[in-house]
């Protein structure tokens, strides 16, 4: 069976002199560890703000959760990384995208304000958007026993992302009109044209909101990076929600992943 897991935001286990001390949790997670219900001398996992991990053996728990180190571990090396552009999109689409890719593996998340989106958020709405999904992220973390959680970036344009994805591997998009261009055949030709190893790579895959990309969009996109490609994801028309899962799992499987 595997551990529960929890992440510290701002505790740095290798610095602790003490056999027994508490953890920082926060406070949600304290919360959490109450409800279910951890017994002394139970084993937990535990990754730090250094992203190192621990088995921690819990030694009490009253006000907080006192634990002491049973084994240390450094964090493995991050291998290929798959990033996330999603097109913002209506009610807890986007929730369940950060969910459910969390869980299969995507690294980060650029949430992608296109032309053809609906939402459209201010500042202080984008803000308290990102907060919960970077809630729905650490909780798909602890869920999936992952050593990270993703990053979520702030919302951005199209313009915008193109910057922030100009020195990934490639450059995957996700399109409806991208001729017979596969995710792998994509890869390939990425992975061979820059010499660069599996463990590697940073791909960014981008789908776009429910309206889907706009041709200029896809153009921008495309260019944006000296390996970018459109590409299919099969005949059939698929939901944003549904892309945003599908697209980032190929890549995830054709990099080594899922299996």
């Amino acid at each position: 069976m595997s551990l529960h897991r929890f992440f510290l935001e701002n505790q740095v286990l290798a610095q602790e002199s003490a056999e027994e001390f508490a953890l920082r949790l926060s406070p949600d997670d304290l919360k959490h560890a109450r409800v279910l219900r951890l017994q002394v001398g139970e084993h937990i996992a535990v990754i730090d703000a250094a992203t190192d991990y621990f088995e921690c053996e819990i030694v009490s728990f009253d006000d907080d959760l006192r634990v002491r180190i049973a084994s240390h571990e450094t964090n493995e090396e991050l291998g290929a990384q798959v990033i996330l552009l999603q097109g913002l999109a209506k009610g807890d689409k986007f929730d369940d995208v950060v969910r459910h890719a969390t869980e299969i593996g995507v690294a980060a998340f650029i949430p992608l304000v296109c032309e053809r989106s609906v939402v459209k958020l201010d500042e202080k709405k984008a803000a308290a958007r990102v907060a919960r999904w970077e809630n729905i992220a650490k909780s798909a973390a602890m869920q999936a026993g992952l050593r990270s959680i993703p990053e979520i970036a702030q919302p951005a344009t199209v313009r915008e992302a193109c910057d922030m994805i100009a020195g990934a591997t490639c450059v995957l998009v996700a399109w409806e009109e991208a001729g017979k261009l596969t995710i792998k055949e994509a890869l390939q030709n990425a992975l061979a044209a820059t010499l660069t190893p599996i463990e590697d790579a940073r791909v960014a895959v981008v789908v776009g909101p429910e309206g889907g990309l706009t041709h200029m969009e896809v153009e921008e996109l495309v260019s944006s990076n000296a390996h970018g490609f459109a590409v299919t994801l099969g005949p059939n028309i698929l939901r944003t929600e549904t892309a945003g899962l599908i697209a980032p799992a190929i890549a995830i499987y054709e990099l080594g992943g899922l299996q």
